[in-house]
């Protein structure tokens, strides 16, 4: 991908109008490792309509590689005068119409993956971990909990010798906190369902259970498992771990609504969410600065590289 067509004053409207793809094009240069072959998918914003999900499970699969590759001025010289894929068949390669299906122009998009590869009940190489708030909760009530969950991951002894941990990856969403556990050996679903996945019937049954009971009592920060929101409480939430689920990728932009990108993902040091003020700096993210930082912020990428 090449910068001319980059307007360097405002990055997410590279021809005047809005078009997020150069701005992901751009970041995945830095993905390929993170993701492998995962099959990647958008969350598409539609004014006044409904999120569009697009995802390798419904539509011909879509991996990083391919976007870094396939997006070039040519690409978006098209879609700057031409508003339809169906007008554009003719000038697109095979690859190319599918990234533009992911991708509409003119639109607003969310960038996300899947997490252990698309459909259910594979291997997995990695637990993933949601620091899910709502708007009521502060930010810093968030970054308290990403940083006390990643202690307790460390220093249980049980669940290292269990699940063989080898890396740790936090990342800030735009909004939140999310933690990766990458393994050194894959786990079956069986395991994500006896260790890792939360029961509010057995609340202490599971790792993540303990571990809210335990951020809560260190943080006074009110703290539950599991994906079901209760309004001032922040959840540590693995729901996404299973194959078949997705996950925000690195970099990718946060909307309020269709038209307001309110943050952007991210990558952290590990034990970045525990220094003061954190939260001003993360939210000084825009996707311009990201651009412009995306070298050092890589370097906070995980070195363990995807499963393909």
């Amino acid at each position: 991908m090449h910068d001319s067509l980059l307007d360097k004053s405002d990055v997410i409207k590279p021809y005047g109008e809005t078009d997020v793809l150069p701005y992901y094009a751009k970041v995945a240069k830095y993905l390929t490792k993170f993701l492998g072959t995962k099959e990647i998918a958008t969350r598409v914003w539609i004014p006044n309509g409904p999120l569009l999900l697009k995802r390798g499970s419904k539509m011909e699969p879509l991996t990083a590689g391919e976007l870094v590759k396939n997006v070039d001025d040519n690409l978006i010289k098209i879609r700057k005068d031409i508003k339809s894929l169906s007008d554009a068949a003719s000038k697109l390669t095979p690859v190319q119409k599918k990234i533009w299906s992911y991708f509409l122009p003119r639109k607003l998009c969310d960038f996300f993956y899947a997490t252990n590869f698309e459909g259910a009940g594979k291997k997995m190489d990695m637990i993933f971990y949601d620091i899910d708030r709502g708007r009521e909760i502060p930010a810093e009530n968030a970054a308290l909990a990403a940083g006390a969950l990643i202690d307790c991951i460390r220093n249980d002894g049980e669940f290292n010798s269990l699940a063989g941990r080898n890396e740790l990856f936090l990342m800030y969403t735009g909004s939140s906190f999310h933690i990766y556990v990458f393994l050194k050996k894959q786990v079956s679903q069986g395991f994500y369902n006896k260790y890792i996945q939360f029961s509010k019937n057995e609340p202490v049954a599971s790792f993540t259970g303990r571990w809210a009971e335990k951020i809560k009592k260190q943080t006074g920060v009110k703290v539950g498992g599991g994906h079901e929101k209760l309004r001032g409480m922040i959840n540590i939430d693995p729901s996404q771990t299973p194959s078949g689920k997705l996950g925000r990728c690195p970099f990718s932009l946060h909307m309020s609504d269709a038209k307001t990108i309110d943050g952007v993902a991210v990558p952290m040091s590990i034990d970045s969410a525990k220094e003061k003020g954190i939260i001003k700096e993360l939210k000084s993210y825009t996707p311009k600065k990201v651009l412009e930082n995306i070298e050092e912020l890589s370097g906070n990428l995980p070195k363990t590289a995807s499963r393909d």
